[in-house]
């Protein structure tokens, strides 16, 4: 669902580029629609704590050494 002013944006893009939302919509999402149709590849799963900030087996650093 789209606000007025997003929608009046929308349109105001697609007719500078000669396009329609529907066009444009499809192409945004041809990724994700075309590719992942059997499985997703590990590097597009959610990581937790991805920064491993908190993982217990890496090093820490300390302040005072």
């Amino acid at each position: 669902m789209l606000s007025n002013r997003q929608m009046r944006s929308l349109k105001n893009y697609c007719e500078a580029r000669q396009t329609t939302p529907n066009k444009l919509i499809k192409k945004s999402i041809r990724l994700y629609t075309e590719n992942f149709s059997i499985s997703v590849p590990k590097k597009y799963h959610v990581q937790h704590n991805q920064l491993d900030l908190f993982d217990k087996e890496s090093e820490t650093l300390s302040l005072f050494d």
